[in-house]
């Protein structure tokens, strides 16, 4: 594998709440390479949230290491190594797209980043719609912004949590697409949270499954299938049948 851009050893979370204890992960040791586009599926409520939240400083490990190009999670943040696209777009009603994507700049005041709205609007496909507000724009459209947005400052590592979940099948498909494209030109380290079989194996060079709370990795598995991809990949054998063995883990 090239270079880690994260490394997890031995990761574990725990949740105090009023019932009790809730641990949500437990032993978790991953290693994403740089430039790597990872996936991690796994039942509802089986810490990928957590995992993906721990690697963006959004949340603090209990216990275990985490490196980020390097650094512990807040020394990456601040260096801006970290980009970070939900499932919820987040854009601000009042702003326009291309408003919307220049925020990290207006943030850390930075002109360079500011100046680089532009052609993150271009790569994700919405030249000719930069003065748009959220509300004259499609669900996949918000999205595409929403990921601009966070490529403005080039992070090395981003990291996306069901980004594409609200959206309608025939949305969501395309949206698949989008992303690898935009994946093969800017080529960021990803790590994307799913709930998709499908999509974690199109868009994935590895898919990471996890077990039911507390969430440990049971398979990390290589993606069998060359690059540039397009979505006729999804009907051939070879993805069925992968498709059909990560279902069985989840299942089983």
């Amino acid at each position: 594998m090239q270079d880690a851009a994260i490394e997890l050893e031995d990761i574990c979370k725990v949740f105090v709440t009023e019932s009790g204890r809730v641990e949500a992960l437990a032993g978790v040791a991953l290693r994403v390479g740089r430039g790597e586009f990872v996936s991690v599926i796994g039942p509802s409520g089986c810490g990928k949230t957590s995992l993906m939240r721990i690697v963006g400083d959004l949340e603090t490990a209990t216990s275990g290491r985490c490196q980020v190009d390097g650094m512990a999670p807040p020394a990456a943040r601040r260096a801006r190594d970290i980009g970070v696209v939900f499932q919820s777009p987040a854009l601000l009603e009042w702003r326009s797209v291309v408003d919307n994507v220049a925020l990290p700049g207006e943030i850390f005041q930075d002109a360079t980043v500011l100046g680089r709205a532009r052609e993150m609007i271009r790569i994700v496909g919405l030249e000719g719609f930069e003065e748009a507000y959220p509300r004259e724009l499609s669900g996949g459209m918000q999205s595409r912004v929403s990921i601009a947005r966070a490529l403005t400052y080039r992070p090395a590592i981003l990291l996306m949590d069901e980004p594409f979940g609200a959206l309608d099948e025939i949305t969501r498909e395309r949206m698949q697409l989008e992303l690898l494209r935009i994946w093969e030109e800017a080529r960021p380290t990803v790590l994307f949270v799913t709930h998709s079989i499908p999509e974690a194996i199109l868009l994935s060079d590895r898919v990471v499954v996890m077990s039911p709370r507390p969430g440990r990795i049971v398979e990390d598995m290589a993606v069998p299938f060359g690059r540039p991809r397009d979505g006729h990949l999804r009907s051939e054998s070879r993805f069925v049948e992968i498709e059909d063995h990560l279902r069985g883990l989840l299942d089983g």
